[in-house]
């Protein structure tokens, strides 16, 4: 391993898609090798190192998830009786998916809850528990089990499921369960204690443009199980680690048994976009379906931070890629690319339309489509598809309203994009069993209005 070579692929990639800072961290032969550039905070101008902390977002999940299996694994929860078995407080708008969402449903995003509820409830040791009474009002984007949306709620239920079980607020028992027992001694919870250590701030803008400092740090204490670790690059690395030993620290204390680990690692539930991301969830991670692989992994962002960790079982290699603004999916599209195929012999797709789109009939696409704290509007001009999005919730004041060409790549799947400077997505239009059309975006579904 050439730490040197990486870390100058790592200035070069920032540079040229305006990441202010980030820390990188690989896990190869056992042994972690540590590098970052840049800076934390471009108003303050303070150098970004790899003892430096960053927002890890929706990486978080998996240490939920973790904590979850541990659970089912000592025999205090089984995943597929209700929810309310273990929450008989817990409701949400729909009656049935009340009594029928399970704890499999919430780790792998199919209950089909509102998933984008960031409904502050204070800083106090109630605010998991506050949160999970404000969800009764939520509705649902689809019915329990039928399709695949991303929801930050459900991991935030889940985290509620262990601080009944365990007596422990989430953040104790994430500390003591896990990242104590793993030597995580850099990875925190609360902005409390992230002010011990050097850490980063966020910036926006529009990708090309030079971004800018967040006018808000993190987010709110009560998103916590979903996406509230701070954490270096190295602790993310130890995290995975953990995972790619069979549950063992360094020192042989079994964390999570073996059959628990390698359940979570089994592919699951197919995304509708799988075609293009090549990809499904299992128990908390993603699988990634790639030549040479498979891959596990998770991404995650907040505001202005984005966290990206990839694992390859097979090879015993583990990267964690941790940014704080400016356009980091094409850094860590580069970087793992390149990081992959040396060390692990695995292809990462890159994801894009044909040189020559094929001709679809757009016209069935067009139409509105809204979920709960979304909504998308489609339109059609010159046979050429247009997308809009708009947060509706919570989340309005910080996310930019998407606006994006939809180039078709196969009838029903196409790839948008905001700007030339932003890697494509898939977007996909698909029906439920039961012929209901729906557009599936940002890994989120969509009912056609």
């Amino acid at each position: 391993m050439d730490i040197n070579h990486w870390q100058q692929r790592l200035a070069e990639l920032c540079e040229a898609h305006k990441v202010p800072g980030a820390s990188l961290a690989i896990l190869v032969d056992g042994e972690i090798h540590e590098c970052a550039t840049g800076v934390l905070h471009r108003g303050t101008g303070v150098e970004a190192t790899t003892d430096a902390l960053f927002q890890i977002g929706s990486i978080t999940k998996l240490y939920t998830a973790t904590l979850i299996m541990q659970l089912v694994a000592e025999g205090a929860l089984d995943l597929d009786a209700p929810v309310v078995t273990v929450l008989p407080e817990f409701a949400v708008a729909d009656p049935v998916a009340t009594k029928t969402v399970t704890p499999r449903h919430l780790l792998t995003h199919t209950s089909g809850i509102d998933g984008d509820f960031f409904r502050n409830t204070g800083r106090g040791d109630d605010c998991v528990a506050a949160y999970v009474a404000a969800c009764a009002d939520l509705g649902q984007n689809h019915p329990p089990g039928v399709t695949m949306s991303y929801c930050n709620s459900g991991f935030t239920v889940l985290g509620r499921i262990i601080e009944v079980l365990t007596g422990q607020v989430w953040d104790d028992a994430l500390r003591e369960r896990l990242l104590d027992p793993l030597g995580a001694h850099d990875t925190m919870t609360l902005a409390e204690d992230v002010l011990r250590f050097r850490s980063a701030l966020g910036h926006l803008g529009e990708p090309g443009d030079e971004p800018v400092p967040a006018p808000v740090w993190g987010l709110a204490r009560s998103a916590g199980p979903a996406g509230t670790i701070n954490a270096t690059a190295a602790d993310v690395v130890r995290f995975a680690k953990l995972h790619l030993d069979g549950g063992r620290t360094a020192d042989g204390t079994v964390i999570l048994p073996a059959e628990q680990v390698a359940a979570m690692h089994r592919p699951l539930v197919q995304l509708p976009a799988s075609q293009a991301h090549r990809m499904c969830w299992g128990l908390g991670w993603i699988v990634y379906d790639w030549p040479g692989g498979p891959v596990i992994g998770h991404d995650g962002a907040t505001v202005g931070q984005k966290a990206f960790l990839r694992v390859v079982p097979g090879a015993g290699l583990a990267a964690a890629l941790l940014t704080n603004g400016g356009v980091p999916a094409e850094v860590s599209q580069r970087l793992f690319t390149e990081l992959l195929a040396e060390h692990a012999g695995v292809v990462v797709p890159d994801f894009a339309p044909p040189a020559e789109p094929p001709v679809v009939d757009v016209s069935r696409y067009v139409g509105s489509y809204v979920r709960e704290g979304y909504d998308v509007e489609v339109t059609e001009r010159d046979g050429v598809l247009n997308l809009r999005g708009e947060s509706i919730g919570e989340l309005a004041e910080i996310n930019a309203v998407t606006n994006a060409v939809l180039v078709p790549v196969e009838e029903g799947l196409f790839a948008a994009r905001r700007n030339k400077h932003e890697p494509w997505v898939p977007v996909v239009f698909y029906t439920l069993p039961d012929g209901s059309p729906y557009l599936h975006f940002s890994m989120r579904a969509a009912p056609k209005s």
